[in-house]
Protein backbone atom coordinates (compact mmCIF):
# COMPACT_ATOMS: atom_id res chain seq x y z
CA UNK A 1 0.00 0.00 0.00
CA UNK A 2 1.16 3.45 -0.77
CA UNK A 3 2.27 5.92 2.10
CA UNK A 4 -0.51 8.20 0.84
CA UNK A 5 -3.18 5.62 1.15
CA UNK A 6 -1.59 4.22 4.70
CA UNK A 7 -1.82 8.17 6.16
CA UNK A 8 -5.57 8.31 4.76
CA UNK A 9 -6.83 5.09 5.94
CA UNK A 10 -5.23 5.78 9.76
CA UNK A 11 -7.11 8.95 8.91
CA UNK A 12 -10.14 7.81 8.72
CA UNK A 13 -9.64 5.14 11.47
CA UNK A 14 -8.81 7.89 13.68
CA UNK A 15 -11.80 10.11 12.36
CA UNK A 16 -15.83 10.06 14.15
CA UNK A 17 -18.24 8.79 11.65
CA UNK A 18 -19.94 12.26 12.07
CA UNK A 19 -16.82 13.52 10.46
CA UNK A 20 -16.24 10.80 7.69
CA UNK A 21 -19.48 11.75 6.23
CA UNK A 22 -18.80 14.72 4.62
CA UNK A 23 -15.41 15.45 2.91
CA UNK A 24 -13.32 17.05 0.95
CA UNK A 25 -13.49 17.15 -2.97
CA UNK A 26 -10.92 17.03 -5.65
CA UNK A 27 -11.74 19.93 -7.60
CA UNK A 28 -8.79 22.61 -8.35
CA UNK A 29 -7.04 22.11 -11.75
CA UNK A 30 -3.84 23.38 -12.15
CA UNK A 31 -5.36 27.20 -13.16
CA UNK A 32 -6.76 26.99 -9.61
CA UNK A 33 -3.96 25.53 -8.16
CA UNK A 34 -1.31 28.33 -9.88
CA UNK A 35 -3.47 30.68 -9.12
CA UNK A 36 -3.39 29.74 -5.09
CA UNK A 37 0.63 29.99 -5.13
CA UNK A 38 0.69 33.34 -7.08
CA UNK A 39 -1.96 34.99 -4.91
CA UNK A 40 0.35 34.06 -1.86
CA UNK A 41 3.31 34.87 -2.86
CA UNK A 42 2.67 38.00 -4.37
CA UNK A 43 1.37 40.52 -2.15
CA UNK A 44 2.35 41.61 1.61
CA UNK A 45 6.24 40.95 0.75
CA UNK A 46 6.88 43.08 -2.67
CA UNK A 47 4.36 45.22 -2.01
CA UNK A 48 5.95 46.26 1.65
CA UNK A 49 9.09 45.27 2.39
CA UNK A 50 11.38 46.34 -0.37
CA UNK A 51 10.93 49.74 1.52
CA UNK A 52 13.08 48.44 5.04
CA UNK A 53 15.60 46.67 2.87
CA UNK A 54 16.54 49.76 1.54
CA UNK A 55 17.29 50.99 4.93
CA UNK A 56 18.88 47.74 5.77
CA UNK A 57 21.50 47.46 2.90
CA UNK A 58 21.30 50.94 1.16
CA UNK A 59 21.92 49.62 -2.06
CA UNK A 60 19.66 49.50 -4.51
CA UNK A 61 21.69 46.89 -6.61
CA UNK A 62 22.04 45.16 -2.87
CA UNK A 63 18.25 45.19 -2.84
CA UNK A 64 17.68 43.46 -6.06
CA UNK A 65 20.46 40.83 -5.34
CA UNK A 66 18.56 39.65 -2.55
CA UNK A 67 15.23 39.40 -4.49
CA UNK A 68 17.44 37.14 -6.52
CA UNK A 69 18.86 35.24 -3.87
CA UNK A 70 15.56 34.44 -2.36
CA UNK A 71 14.26 33.63 -5.56
CA UNK A 72 16.67 30.64 -5.92
CA UNK A 73 15.82 29.65 -2.27
CA UNK A 74 12.22 29.24 -2.95
CA UNK A 75 12.67 27.24 -5.81
CA UNK A 76 14.89 24.90 -4.41
CA UNK A 77 12.18 24.56 -1.28
CA UNK A 78 9.24 24.43 -4.19
CA UNK A 79 11.15 21.85 -6.12
CA UNK A 80 11.61 19.31 -3.44
CA UNK A 81 8.09 20.30 -2.34
CA UNK A 82 6.88 19.12 -5.65
CA UNK A 83 8.32 15.77 -4.93
CA UNK A 84 7.06 15.34 -1.68
CA UNK A 85 3.52 16.71 -2.59
CA UNK A 86 3.66 13.23 -4.95
CA UNK A 87 4.09 10.85 -2.43
CA UNK A 88 1.91 12.91 -0.07
CA UNK A 89 -1.02 14.08 -1.66
CA UNK A 90 -3.15 15.02 0.96
CA UNK A 91 -4.14 18.18 2.69
CA UNK A 92 -2.19 19.44 5.58
CA UNK A 93 1.88 20.39 3.71
CA UNK A 94 4.26 20.21 6.81
CA UNK A 95 2.13 18.60 8.83
CA UNK A 96 2.05 15.79 6.92
CA UNK A 97 5.73 15.44 5.35
CA UNK A 98 7.19 16.11 9.89
CA UNK A 99 4.51 13.86 10.35
CA UNK A 100 5.86 10.57 8.39
CA UNK A 101 9.03 11.60 9.18
CA UNK A 102 10.31 12.80 12.69
CA UNK A 103 6.95 11.94 13.98
CA UNK A 104 3.68 12.58 15.40
CA UNK A 105 4.93 15.50 17.85
CA UNK A 106 6.98 17.89 14.34
CA UNK A 107 3.94 17.50 12.46
CA UNK A 108 1.39 18.72 15.09
CA UNK A 109 4.27 21.34 15.85
CA UNK A 110 4.53 22.11 12.24
CA UNK A 111 0.41 22.75 12.13
CA UNK A 112 0.57 24.37 15.51
CA UNK A 113 2.96 27.16 14.05
CA UNK A 114 1.50 27.04 10.80
CA UNK A 115 -1.57 28.81 12.67
CA UNK A 116 0.04 31.57 14.17
CA UNK A 117 3.14 32.41 11.90
CA UNK A 118 1.94 30.59 8.82
CA UNK A 119 -1.60 32.14 8.22
CA UNK A 120 -3.02 33.81 10.95
CA UNK A 121 0.33 36.18 11.24
CA UNK A 122 0.57 37.05 6.99
CA UNK A 123 -3.13 37.21 7.20
CA UNK A 124 -3.02 39.88 9.10
CA UNK A 125 0.44 41.50 7.30
CA UNK A 126 -1.30 41.16 3.83
CA UNK A 127 -4.51 43.03 5.68
CA UNK A 128 -2.31 46.09 7.18
CA UNK A 129 -0.67 46.33 3.82
CA UNK A 130 -4.29 46.51 2.34
CA UNK A 131 -4.91 49.45 4.98
CA UNK A 132 -1.82 51.36 4.22
CA UNK A 133 -3.00 51.15 0.48
CA UNK A 134 -6.22 52.93 1.14
CA UNK A 135 -4.30 54.87 3.31
CA UNK A 136 -3.29 56.60 0.08
CA UNK A 137 -6.62 57.95 -0.15
CA UNK A 138 -7.28 58.74 3.66
CA UNK A 139 -3.99 59.09 5.82
CA UNK A 140 -5.62 58.25 8.84
CA UNK A 141 -6.20 54.63 7.69
CA UNK A 142 -1.82 54.08 7.61
CA UNK A 143 -0.21 52.03 10.03
CA UNK A 144 1.78 54.97 11.22
CA UNK A 145 -1.23 57.04 12.19
CA UNK A 146 -2.82 54.98 15.07
CA UNK A 147 -4.82 56.41 17.70
CA UNK A 148 -3.54 54.24 20.55
CA UNK A 149 -0.11 52.45 21.42
CA UNK A 150 0.01 49.77 24.55
CA UNK A 151 3.91 49.35 25.43
CA UNK A 152 6.84 50.35 23.44
CA UNK A 153 8.66 49.54 20.14
CA UNK A 154 8.67 45.83 19.55
CA UNK A 155 6.92 44.86 22.19
CA UNK A 156 3.68 47.08 21.61
CA UNK A 157 0.25 46.58 20.23
CA UNK A 158 -1.39 49.41 18.00
CA UNK A 159 -4.97 50.37 17.52
CA UNK A 160 -6.32 52.44 15.17
CA UNK A 161 -8.03 52.96 11.42
CA UNK A 162 -5.38 50.34 9.56
CA UNK A 163 -6.47 47.99 12.57
CA UNK A 164 -10.15 48.42 11.88
CA UNK A 165 -10.01 47.97 8.17
CA UNK A 166 -7.72 45.25 8.05
CA UNK A 167 -9.85 43.33 11.03
CA UNK A 168 -12.98 44.05 8.73
CA UNK A 169 -11.30 42.75 5.13
CA UNK A 170 -10.69 39.46 7.09
CA UNK A 171 -14.10 38.78 8.21
CA UNK A 172 -15.30 39.75 4.89
CA UNK A 173 -13.32 37.00 3.58
CA UNK A 174 -13.42 33.92 6.76
CA UNK A 175 -17.21 34.52 5.98
CA UNK A 176 -16.69 34.06 2.02
CA UNK A 177 -14.49 30.62 2.67
CA UNK A 178 -17.15 29.15 4.61
CA UNK A 179 -19.34 28.44 1.77
CA UNK A 180 -17.50 26.32 -0.27
CA UNK A 181 -13.94 26.11 -2.25
CA UNK A 182 -15.46 26.13 -5.51
CA UNK A 183 -16.81 29.45 -5.18
CA UNK A 184 -13.67 31.10 -3.55
CA UNK A 185 -11.98 29.55 -6.23
CA UNK A 186 -13.83 31.64 -8.78
CA UNK A 187 -13.21 34.69 -6.98
CA UNK A 188 -9.84 34.11 -6.17
CA UNK A 189 -9.17 33.04 -9.61
CA UNK A 190 -10.67 36.93 -10.68
CA UNK A 191 -8.65 38.56 -7.76
CA UNK A 192 -5.58 36.65 -8.78
CA UNK A 193 -6.31 37.68 -12.56
CA UNK A 194 -6.83 41.22 -11.67
CA UNK A 195 -3.41 41.01 -9.52
CA UNK A 196 -1.23 40.05 -12.79
CA UNK A 197 -2.72 42.67 -14.63
CA UNK A 198 -2.12 45.44 -11.71
CA UNK A 199 1.78 44.35 -11.92
CA UNK A 200 1.84 43.87 -15.24
CA UNK A 201 0.16 47.16 -16.56
CA UNK A 202 2.07 48.71 -13.89
CA UNK A 203 5.37 47.74 -15.18
CA UNK A 204 4.72 48.14 -18.65
CA UNK A 205 3.57 51.75 -18.10
CA UNK A 206 5.99 52.75 -15.54
CA UNK A 207 8.91 51.98 -17.74
CA UNK A 208 7.09 53.50 -21.21
CA UNK A 209 5.52 56.51 -19.77
CA UNK A 210 6.41 56.77 -15.91
CA UNK A 211 8.93 59.66 -14.90
CA UNK A 212 11.74 57.94 -13.76
CA UNK A 213 15.26 57.68 -13.59
CA UNK A 214 17.59 54.79 -14.14
CA UNK A 215 20.07 57.16 -12.10
CA UNK A 216 18.95 56.29 -9.00
CA UNK A 217 20.21 53.10 -8.90
CA UNK A 218 24.28 54.91 -8.49
CA UNK A 219 22.48 56.64 -5.23
CA UNK A 220 22.74 55.08 -1.73
CA UNK A 221 20.61 55.53 1.31
CA UNK A 222 21.81 55.84 4.54
CA UNK A 223 21.40 52.52 6.65
CA UNK A 224 19.39 52.06 9.32
CA UNK A 225 20.43 48.95 10.49
CA UNK A 226 23.90 48.79 12.62
CA UNK A 227 24.97 45.28 11.57
CA UNK A 228 27.49 44.56 9.17
CA UNK A 229 26.07 44.66 5.42
CA UNK A 230 26.79 40.56 5.42
CA UNK A 231 25.21 40.32 8.45
CA UNK A 232 22.17 42.62 7.46
CA UNK A 233 21.90 40.89 3.91
CA UNK A 234 21.42 37.61 5.56
CA UNK A 235 18.88 38.86 8.03
CA UNK A 236 17.03 40.81 4.95
CA UNK A 237 16.15 36.99 3.51
CA UNK A 238 13.94 36.89 5.81
CA UNK A 239 12.28 39.49 5.13
CA UNK A 240 12.29 38.19 1.19
CA UNK A 241 11.38 35.03 1.86
CA UNK A 242 8.22 36.02 3.32
CA UNK A 243 7.50 37.78 0.13
CA UNK A 244 8.13 33.71 -1.30
CA UNK A 245 6.40 31.70 1.44
CA UNK A 246 3.24 31.05 -0.66
CA UNK A 247 5.50 28.25 -3.19
CA UNK A 248 4.59 25.82 -1.32
CA UNK A 249 0.71 26.84 -1.26
CA UNK A 250 -0.70 24.31 -3.31
CA UNK A 251 0.54 21.29 -1.35
CA UNK A 252 -1.68 22.77 1.51
CA UNK A 253 -5.24 21.66 -0.70
CA UNK A 254 -3.52 18.44 -2.44
CA UNK A 255 -6.45 16.92 -1.01
CA UNK A 256 -8.26 18.78 -3.34
CA UNK A 257 -6.33 19.31 -6.16
CA UNK A 258 -6.97 16.81 -9.30
CA UNK A 259 -4.73 14.50 -10.27
CA UNK A 260 -2.01 15.97 -7.74
CA UNK A 261 0.97 14.00 -9.06
CA UNK A 262 0.49 16.00 -12.20
CA UNK A 263 -0.93 18.98 -11.24
CA UNK A 264 1.55 19.69 -7.65
CA UNK A 265 4.72 20.17 -9.71
CA UNK A 266 3.55 21.83 -12.30
CA UNK A 267 1.38 24.24 -10.52
CA UNK A 268 4.47 24.67 -7.67
CA UNK A 269 7.08 25.37 -10.15
CA UNK A 270 4.91 27.91 -12.57
CA UNK A 271 3.79 29.58 -10.29
CA UNK A 272 6.78 29.90 -8.58
CA UNK A 273 8.30 31.23 -11.93
CA UNK A 274 5.31 33.37 -12.56
CA UNK A 275 6.08 35.26 -9.22
CA UNK A 276 9.96 35.37 -9.73
CA UNK A 277 9.85 37.88 -13.11
CA UNK A 278 7.29 39.78 -11.37
CA UNK A 279 9.19 40.63 -8.35
CA UNK A 280 12.26 41.33 -10.58
CA UNK A 281 10.07 43.93 -13.01
CA UNK A 282 8.57 45.46 -9.65
CA UNK A 283 12.06 45.76 -7.97
CA UNK A 284 13.21 47.75 -10.90
CA UNK A 285 10.17 49.77 -11.29
CA UNK A 286 10.43 50.87 -7.53
CA UNK A 287 13.93 52.26 -8.14
CA UNK A 288 13.63 53.73 -11.52
CA UNK A 289 10.56 55.73 -9.72
CA UNK A 290 11.96 56.85 -6.56
CA UNK A 291 15.17 57.91 -4.59
CA UNK A 292 16.80 54.82 -2.08
CA UNK A 293 16.36 57.56 0.64
CA UNK A 294 12.93 58.25 -0.39
CA UNK A 295 12.07 54.48 -0.36
CA UNK A 296 13.64 54.37 3.11
CA UNK A 297 11.48 52.57 5.23
CA UNK A 298 8.35 53.02 3.73
CA UNK A 299 5.24 50.45 3.99
CA UNK A 300 3.41 51.32 0.47
CA UNK A 301 6.18 51.20 -1.83
CA UNK A 302 4.20 50.57 -4.19
CA UNK A 303 2.04 53.69 -3.70
CA UNK A 304 5.09 55.73 -3.83
CA UNK A 305 6.56 54.05 -7.13
CA UNK A 306 2.74 55.41 -9.08
CA UNK A 307 2.63 58.40 -7.50
CA UNK A 308 6.31 59.56 -8.61
CA UNK A 309 5.91 57.97 -11.88
CA UNK A 310 1.99 59.16 -12.74
CA UNK A 311 1.10 61.85 -10.66
CA UNK A 312 -1.57 61.95 -8.22
CA UNK A 313 -4.00 61.29 -9.98
CA UNK A 314 -2.75 57.98 -12.13
CA UNK A 315 -0.56 57.25 -8.77
CA UNK A 316 -4.02 57.04 -6.80
CA UNK A 317 -5.48 54.61 -9.71
CA UNK A 318 -2.78 52.13 -9.10
CA UNK A 319 -2.62 52.76 -4.98
CA UNK A 320 -6.61 51.51 -5.67
CA UNK A 321 -5.63 48.40 -7.95
CA UNK A 322 -2.81 47.21 -5.77
CA UNK A 323 -5.23 47.21 -2.74
CA UNK A 324 -7.39 44.80 -4.42
CA UNK A 325 -4.50 42.65 -5.36
CA UNK A 326 -3.48 42.57 -1.92
CA UNK A 327 -7.25 41.45 -1.01
CA UNK A 328 -6.14 38.00 -3.14
CA UNK A 329 -3.39 37.37 -0.66
CA UNK A 330 -5.89 37.75 2.20
CA UNK A 331 -8.20 35.48 0.50
CA UNK A 332 -5.75 32.80 -0.64
CA UNK A 333 -4.01 32.70 2.81
CA UNK A 334 -7.41 32.14 4.31
CA UNK A 335 -8.52 29.92 1.92
CA UNK A 336 -5.55 27.34 2.67
CA UNK A 337 -4.68 27.77 6.10
CA UNK A 338 -7.77 25.57 7.56
CA UNK A 339 -6.95 22.66 5.31
CA UNK A 340 -3.55 22.22 7.57
CA UNK A 341 -5.73 21.92 10.67
CA UNK A 342 -7.70 20.43 9.18
CA UNK A 343 -5.85 17.40 8.35
CA UNK A 344 -4.25 17.41 12.04
CA UNK A 345 -7.68 17.53 14.10
CA UNK A 346 -8.37 14.72 11.42
CA UNK A 347 -5.75 12.71 12.20
CA UNK A 348 -6.43 13.30 16.39
CA UNK A 349 -3.45 15.94 16.69
CA UNK A 350 -5.98 19.20 16.83
CA UNK A 351 -9.08 19.96 18.22
CA UNK A 352 -11.53 17.63 17.25
CA UNK A 353 -14.07 20.48 15.73
CA UNK A 354 -11.26 21.85 13.34
CA UNK A 355 -11.85 18.44 11.49
CA UNK A 356 -15.82 19.24 10.77
CA UNK A 357 -16.94 19.83 7.29
CA UNK A 358 -19.73 21.62 6.88
CA UNK A 359 -22.18 18.86 4.81
CA UNK A 360 -23.48 20.91 1.96
CA UNK A 361 -20.41 23.31 1.88
CA UNK A 362 -17.94 20.97 2.51
CA UNK A 363 -15.61 23.11 4.19
CA UNK A 364 -13.88 22.82 7.92
CA UNK A 365 -15.82 25.55 9.19
CA UNK A 366 -14.83 25.76 12.60
CA UNK A 367 -11.02 26.03 11.30
CA UNK A 368 -11.69 28.70 9.39
CA UNK A 369 -13.40 30.77 12.08
CA UNK A 370 -10.59 30.29 14.76
CA UNK A 371 -7.84 31.05 11.78
CA UNK A 372 -9.91 34.52 11.14
CA UNK A 373 -10.47 35.38 15.44
CA UNK A 374 -6.32 34.72 15.66
CA UNK A 375 -5.47 36.86 12.53
CA UNK A 376 -7.80 39.87 13.27
CA UNK A 377 -6.03 39.91 16.94
CA UNK A 378 -2.49 39.83 14.93
CA UNK A 379 -3.53 43.20 13.02
CA UNK A 380 -2.52 44.41 16.68
CA UNK A 381 0.98 44.33 16.37
CA UNK A 382 3.70 46.35 14.76
CA UNK A 383 4.39 45.47 11.52
CA UNK A 384 8.18 44.85 10.71
CA UNK A 385 8.51 42.69 13.94
CA UNK A 386 5.15 40.78 12.15
CA UNK A 387 7.38 40.26 9.16
CA UNK A 388 10.33 38.61 11.09
CA UNK A 389 8.48 36.79 13.15
CA UNK A 390 6.72 35.20 10.08
CA UNK A 391 9.86 34.59 8.42
CA UNK A 392 11.57 33.20 10.92
CA UNK A 393 9.08 30.93 12.19
CA UNK A 394 8.44 29.58 8.56
CA UNK A 395 11.89 28.90 7.30
CA UNK A 396 12.41 26.54 10.94
CA UNK A 397 10.07 24.28 9.41
CA UNK A 398 10.05 24.60 5.51
CA UNK A 399 14.09 23.46 6.09
CA UNK A 400 13.11 20.76 8.49
CA UNK A 401 10.32 19.49 5.68
CA UNK A 402 13.10 19.73 3.25
CA UNK A 403 15.28 17.80 5.04
CA UNK A 404 12.77 14.99 5.74
CA UNK A 405 13.79 14.30 1.98
CA UNK A 406 16.82 12.34 2.83
CA UNK A 407 15.10 10.19 4.88
CA UNK A 408 12.02 9.16 2.31
CA UNK A 409 14.45 8.52 -0.40
CA UNK A 410 15.78 5.47 1.46
CA UNK A 411 12.10 4.17 1.31
CA UNK A 412 11.83 1.62 -2.10
CA UNK A 413 8.19 2.64 -3.55
CA UNK A 414 9.24 6.57 -3.12
CA UNK A 415 9.01 8.04 -6.43
CA UNK A 416 11.40 10.99 -7.00
CA UNK A 417 11.06 14.15 -9.94
CA UNK A 418 14.32 14.60 -12.67
CA UNK A 419 14.12 18.33 -11.44
CA UNK A 420 15.16 17.11 -7.74
CA UNK A 421 17.00 14.19 -9.22
CA UNK A 422 19.28 16.67 -11.15
CA UNK A 423 22.82 16.79 -9.20
CA UNK A 424 21.38 15.32 -6.25
CA UNK A 425 21.17 16.47 -3.06
CA UNK A 426 22.36 20.27 -4.74
CA UNK A 427 18.39 21.40 -4.14
CA UNK A 428 17.37 20.24 -0.87
CA UNK A 429 20.83 20.95 0.79
CA UNK A 430 21.15 24.13 -0.56
CA UNK A 431 17.92 25.20 0.97
CA UNK A 432 19.17 23.61 3.93
CA UNK A 433 22.67 25.64 4.47
CA UNK A 434 20.63 28.78 3.45
CA UNK A 435 18.24 28.30 6.24
CA UNK A 436 19.79 27.69 8.82
CA UNK A 437 22.61 30.50 8.45
CA UNK A 438 18.92 32.78 8.44
CA UNK A 439 17.78 31.04 11.42
CA UNK A 440 20.90 31.01 13.44
CA UNK A 441 21.06 34.92 13.10
CA UNK A 442 17.68 36.01 12.98
CA UNK A 443 18.44 35.02 16.88
CA UNK A 444 21.59 36.63 17.30
CA UNK A 445 20.62 40.06 15.51
CA UNK A 446 16.68 40.10 15.56
CA UNK A 447 16.54 38.47 19.08
CA UNK A 448 12.48 40.23 19.80
CA UNK A 449 10.43 38.34 17.27
CA UNK A 450 12.63 35.79 16.54
CA UNK A 451 12.63 34.82 20.21
CA UNK A 452 8.77 35.19 19.73
CA UNK A 453 8.73 32.79 17.17
CA UNK A 454 10.52 29.73 19.35
CA UNK A 455 8.41 30.80 21.62
CA UNK A 456 5.31 29.77 19.45
CA UNK A 457 7.28 26.40 18.58
CA UNK A 458 7.91 25.81 22.22
CA UNK A 459 4.51 26.53 22.88
CA UNK A 460 3.29 23.78 20.38
CA UNK A 461 5.42 21.50 22.28
CA UNK A 462 3.76 21.81 25.27
CA UNK A 463 0.38 21.97 23.64
CA UNK A 464 1.07 18.75 21.78
CA UNK A 465 1.63 16.88 25.24
CA UNK A 466 -1.93 18.14 26.27
CA UNK A 467 -3.40 18.08 23.02
CA UNK A 468 -1.70 15.90 20.68
CA UNK A 469 -0.89 12.73 22.41
CA UNK A 470 -5.04 12.51 22.95
CA UNK A 471 -7.06 9.68 20.69
CA UNK A 472 -9.18 11.43 18.71
CA UNK A 473 -11.99 9.35 19.97
CA UNK A 474 -11.51 10.57 23.56
CA UNK A 475 -11.00 14.77 22.85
Amino acid sequence: MREYEIYRAAANAMTPSTTRTARLVRQLGFFSATALVVSNMIGTGIFTTSGFLVGDLGDPKLVVLVWFAGALFAICGALTYSELGVNFPSSGGEYVYLTRAFGPAWGFMSGWVSFFAGFSAPIAAAALAFSDYIGYFNPALKQANEAFVIGSAAFSLRIGGAQLVASALIAAFTLLNLFGVGRVARVQNTLTGTKLVVIGGLIVAGFAFGTGSWEHFRMHAVRTDPNPLPVAFVISLIWVMVGYSGWNAATYVGEEIREPERTLPASLAAGTAIVTAAYFGLNLLFFYAAEPDQMKNVVAVGSLAAKNLFGANVGGLFSALMAVSLMSTVNAMITIGPRVYYAMAHNGAFFRSAAMVHPRWHTPVVAILLQGACAILMTLTPFPELIIYIGFSLTVFTVLAVASIFMFRKRAEWQTIPAVNFLFPLVPAAYIVVGICMIVWGVIWRPAPSIAALATIAAGAAAYQRIGRTPATSQ
